[in-house]
């Protein structure tokens, strides 16, 4: 696998296809997984690591997975690269910053990922677009059971899988929904859903996960318990959970359509002038004008971009992203007047 060919176009996850994809963006579930003849990362060596590296990358290249997977090392990737692949979701902030041998096996359409040498051993991931809960587990527990057959994980009969967090311990498993939930932000009920996630247990992160802050309106929500829960209850517990929230997002949205719809437009159409004109442009502004043009694409009140068109904005204008495509690093200054230009060019107006 070459990551040129990944950085060319976008991951099956961000098409803005699935169940409830004007609010759900991605469905993602993560096992985090540990061979059972080497010790945690935690308690490993620089050759420990390295040794669990060439085992792990060894069964996966040659095993016959569906899909097929193709295997990318760290110490193969620039910095940059690195951060291509975090902002696809592809790997973790904290592997794209660890030192010693680890690495990512990545599917074609980026719907499965291993990440190699995270916290855990392996660290499998399926994604995909829109709200699909039931059928991302059994893509991921397919994957799971093939790795599985080639690799012996370390698993306890009472405790379950072993992992080096204990709060992952049991069936390893997170289950994630990537919501944009503009609505809910513009009339501050956003709390409230803070609020009655925590109490059921939730986890509310941002855009790119643990530690990072909500950003264009998008918020991350995951299990936090899986010791003593089955896969099926965690798949089933999102499955109560987010059409909830669908629906408070929706009922706002058309709250806010039927009592403010002047300021509402004003807003969306202001978002557009900037984007189409700008000539510098941050990330943070990026992400904030997105947002609206994405909310306002999926109220009818703007047809200028589909959803696809938005979501591919959303990725490439990334700092990855952008100094990947212009084939050098990029000072912040460059990188905004970088972004301007691609997203000019991306929505027509030159």
């Amino acid at each position: 696998m070459k990551i040129d060919d990944l950085a060319k176009e976008t991951g099956e996850w961000l098409r803005g296809t699935g169940a409830e994809s004007d609010i759900v963006i991605s469905t993602r579930i993560r096992l985090a997984r540990n061979v059972s003849a080497f010790p945690f990362l935690t308690r490993a060596d620089a050759k420990e690591r390295a040794r669990v590296e060439a085992f792990v990358r060894g069964k996966i290249e040659g095993n016959r997975t569906t899909p097929k997977l193709g295997y990318l090392a760290l110490g193969d990737l620039s910095a940059v690269e690195r951060m291509l692949l975090v902002e696809r979701h592809l790997i973790s902030r904290e592997l794209a910053a660890s030192k010693g041998d680890g690495g990512v096996a990545i599917a074609k359409d980026e719907s499965v990922s291993v990440m190699v040498n995270e916290e855990d051993h392996l660290r499998i991931q399926v994604i995909h677009s829109g709200f699909q809960p039931s059928e991302t587990w059994e893509q991921a527990s397919a994957v799971d059971d093939g790795l599985g057959k080639k690799i012996p994980f370390a698993f306890h009969p009472e405790f379950g899988f072993l992992t080096a967090c204990p709060t992952n311990v049991g069936t390893g498993m997170r289950i994630s929904v990537l919501l944009h939930l503009p609505a809910l932000v513009l009339t501050k009920q956003i709390e409230k859903v803070f609020h009655a996630l925590e109490r059921i247990t939730f986890t509310v992160r941002g855009l790119y996960g643990e530690g990072t802050q909500a950003s264009g309106d998008f918020y991350q929500i995951s299990n936090r318990v899986t010791l003593g829960k089955a896969e099926e209850d965690l798949v089933g517990d999102m499955k109560n959970v987010v059409p909830e929230i669908v629906r408070f997002e929706r009922t706002w949205r058309e709250r806010l359509l039927k009592e403010n719809k002047v300021k509402l437009e004003d807003r969306i159409w202001r978002a557009w002038a900037v984007l189409t004109n700008a000539r510098s442009i941050s990330s943070e502004e990026t992400l904030e004008y997105l947002s609206f043009v994405r909310l306002g694409v999926h109220l009818g009140l703007l047809d200028r971009v589909d959803t696809k068109g938005v979501n591919e904005l959303f990725l490439f204008t990334q700092p990855g992203h952008l100094q990947k495509s212009s084939g050098k690093v990029l000072e912040a200054d460059e990188r905004d007047a970088a972004r301007a230009d691609l997203i000019r060019r991306r929505l027509g107006a030159g």
